[in-house]
């Protein structure tokens, strides 16, 4: 057994109790009522990183709220520098009756912790500080140059971290990137999350007439503004799937044979699937299998149509607004900017007559994700998931967006390595939030080989 393994052993119990108090700081971002609580969360990171053995540690400010840098550069020019990024916000705990124990007063329960945050992400990004500090006091250094890099607001969207990561590119600046914000295939098989869908959204207004008119008098004579909305609509997809909109499939990337054998890897069941979802069919874009359209095919949802009377009984009336918003899952290559061009042409171009049209971009759009093939950093993560789990990962991408992974390619040039140790039935945003302390000692010694494997690179 090594010096760091027997540190993480010795103090195992003690770790966990930190995971406790971390846990019991109730960091919602998205609440005001909260923003002490998440600078509260953001300081106890920050003493952590000092207590581990970082330095020029610092609660920066942002706007809103705060992120939290530490790191360790004595590894030498010669040594990559590696960033870690994760973060000690939360999402609400509400309905607070749906727990079965208070969110923010942590219990251990047959190996499992309990606790909003304790898998989204606060076990997550405690681990790599555990481990840095199990390294670096058993060896007295490391074998790279560290950097860490917590924030407080990823629950909301992470609205100030564009700019604030632009104006500290020097900072920021690293060889390779890994988030401790990251999802395992399930609790003893593991998976390399190798893409992440971008994300763009409008919102419709199409007017008719300068108000609402009397349908008797006047239906017939002109367009109905929810009638032309829901038209409007049907014409961006065929009736088999396919996206209609022009432009929207310039740019896609097609699968390559050994990225469709990948996924085709990951186990599926469509019967369990179909079941889980209460459908008796699926459907899609015809051509490409549920997961091949699920990971790397963009799509258009209709979220939301809205317009004219909605009380009891009925109400005659021709309305003059209808509304509608949209949002498109974009993948590798795809420009939210081109897209929202695409759309807003396709809209003002398919207009019935007498009626106009008003289209706004939605908040919260991200830029799509891919990892290249034969990233190192990857390459090394996926060896060290192997051994730690005794068997090789599933390769995969998921249909979700995470902002700040394109945001640190755009601003420093480095791909994120996706290397966190929750699972998705860990209740993440949900009642009775849990995280497997099994797992939370797997990560920790996952990310000391990982620091040590990287310093051979």
């Amino acid at each position: 057994m090594s010096d760091w393994e027997s540190y993480l052993k010795n103090n195992s119990e003690k770790f966990v109790s930190e995971l406790i108090e971390f846990v019991n700081i109730p960091s919602v971002s998205a609440d005001l009522s909260y923003k002490e609580d998440v600078r509260k969360a953001g300081m106890w990171v920050a003493n952590r990183l000092k207590t581990a053995g970082a330095e020029n540690v610092k609660v920066m400010e942002t706007g809103g709220h705060p992120v939290v840098y530490g790191d360790w550069l004595h590894a030498g020019p010669e040594k990559p520098t590696i960033m870690i990024y994760g973060h000690f916000d939360v999402q609400p705990a509400d309905p607070f009756e749906l727990w079965d124990s208070d969110p923010f007063d942590a219990k251990i329960k047959d190996d499992i912790i309990y606790g909003r945050g304790a898998s989204d992400d606060k076990g997550g990004m405690l681990i790599p500080i555990l481990s840095f500090e199990a390294l670096l006091t058993s060896n007295g250094s490391l074998p790279v140059n560290v950097k860490f890099f917590f924030e407080g607001q990823e629950e909301i969207g992470s609205p100030q971290l564009p700019e604030f990561v632009a104006e500290h590119k020097s900072l920021l600046t690293c060889d390779m990137l890994f988030s401790a914000d990251g999802l395992q295939w399930a609790a003893d098989e593991a998976m390399m999350v190798m893409g992440l869908k971008g994300l763009v959204g409008i919102e419709i207004e199409l007017k008719g007439p300068k108000g609402d008119q009397h349908s008797g008098l006047h239906g017939g004579a002109i367009q109905n503004p929810i009638m032309a909305v829901s038209h409007l609509i049907a014409s961006m997809k065929n009736t088999d799937g396919r996206i209609t909109v022009d432009g929207f499939y310039d740019d896609v990337l097609e699968l390559l044979d050994d990225e469709k054998e990948e996924i085709a890897a990951v186990p599926y069941h469509e019967e369990n699937y179909k079941k889980e979802l209460g459908v008796s069919e699926l459907f899609g874009e015809p051509g490409y299998t549920t997961r091949e359209r699920l990971w790397a095919r963009p799509t258009l949802d209709l979220n939301g149509i809205w317009g004219g009377y909605q009380g009891e009984g009925s109400k005659t009336v021709h309305p003059s607004k209808a509304h509608a918003k949209i949002t498109c899952r974009l993948v590798a290559n795809q420009d939210p900017d081109k897209i929202f061009d695409c759309l807003k042409s396709h809209v003002l171009n398919n207009l019935s007559p007498g009626i106009t049209a008003e289209v706004k971009r939605l908040p919260g759009s991200g830029d799509p994700f891919l990892i290249p093939r034969g990233h190192n950093a990857s390459k090394v993560a996926k060896d060290i998931l192997e051994e730690v789990y005794g068997k090789e990962p599933y390769i995969t991408r998921l249909g979700g967006t995470i902002p700040v992974s394109a945001i640190f390619l755009k601003e420093l040039g480095v791909h994120t390595t996706m290397f966190g140790f929750s699972i998705g039935d860990e209740n993440l945003h949900a009642p009775n939030e849990f995280f497997r302390l099994k797992n939370f000692r797997r990560g920790l010694r996952a990310y000391c080989l990982l620091l040590e494997r990287l310093g051979r690179v």
